[in-house]
């Protein structure tokens, strides 16, 4: 059994983006510049968002955040977006999720410029995926890819079951692995919580992508031997610890390792290249700019 470590890519793929990024500093020109909209005060938000500046330093971008009150209206909101989509300096821009309820979603996403969405979740980005054209890829299944890509994990020909649906994570993660590419070229099912005998179809897999937002969800016997497991799950678990707190991921981390030819811990895997992932696509915007 392997441990896939996240960190240590994700620390690779920055040095890369660093070195890129001092060369278009040193030629005089500015920086890649990546900006994140936060609205209201979510605490794993701010946390991710800070996140994302810090890493905008380690590699030598521009980082910019819009704080906004949670009783910003939808307007309001859509009027920043605007003013970003037509900012020359700014190569790509996120708007935090989640959102205060009273504003759209997926009014906001739908207002963002495609060249500028670096999240990839705008239907032009979603929809150029689906057709296997060039695009942002949505940023944890961009880190998905990368994590397999840099492990030397062969995928072509392997059945991959995903669990988990949405439109962040399991569909998105779903088409790439479909996709005749490598990494890809696999045969795949999707599961969720409208699936019969999940367990079982679970344990046909050769490459498990764990993504229902439940922890400890997959157990042993829901994994076969050998099996590559991809844990994009992240829970904050009270306990009497110091912190107050530990994380775990979708996966029986313990009981499920054992059994793996690769496995992502929880944290340390999947979450450091969300982030990576973000400033790859900040690249490509910025290349696109200045072109």
């Amino acid at each position: 059994m392997e441990i896939i470590d996240g960190k240590l890519i994700a620390s690779k793929i920055k040095k890369e983006l660093a070195a890129k990024s001092a060369e278009i500093i040193d030629r005089g020109d500015r920086a890649p510049h990546l900006v994140a909209v936060l609205v209201g005060e979510d605490a794993a938000s701010q946390t991710y968002v800070s996140s994302k500046e810090k890493a905008c330093k380690e590699v030598g971008f521009t980082s910019t955040v819009y704080r906004l009150e949670t009783k910003t209206t939808e307007k309001q909101l859509l009027e920043i977006i605007d003013f970003l989509n037509n900012d020359d300096d700014v190569d790509g821009f996120i708007v935090q999720l989640p959102l205060p309820q009273h504003i759209n979603v997926q009014n906001v996403i739908g207002r963002i410029n495609p060249e500028k969405d670096v999240d990839g979740f705008h239907p032009v980005s979603l929809g150029r995926m689906m057709l296997g054209e060039p695009t942002y890829l949505p940023a944890t299944p961009y880190g998905i890819m990368q994590l397999l890509e840099r492990s030397n994990i062969q995928t072509s020909g392997k059945h991959c079951v995903v669990l988990g649906r949405s439109n962040i994570v399991g569909t998105p993660i779903s088409v790439m692995l479909s996709r005749k590419a490598n990494p890809g070229n696999c045969t795949v099912t999707v599961c969720h919580t409208g699936t019969k005998k999940l367990k079982e179809i679970a344990a046909t897999a050769d490459i498990l992508i764990a993504a229902m937002g439940q922890p400890a969800f997959v157990t042993a016997d829901m994994v076969k031997e050998g099996a590559v497991v991809i844990d994009v799950g992240i829970h904050r678990i009270e306990d009497t610890s110091e912190k107050g707190y530990h994380i775990v991921g979708d996966v029986k981390f313990d009981e499920v390792a054992p059994k793996c030819s690769y496995i992502t811990p929880v944290p340390g895997g999947v979450g450091p290249m969300t982030i990576v992932s973000l400033l790859m696509n900040t690249f490509k915007a910025y290349n696109k700019s200045e072109k």
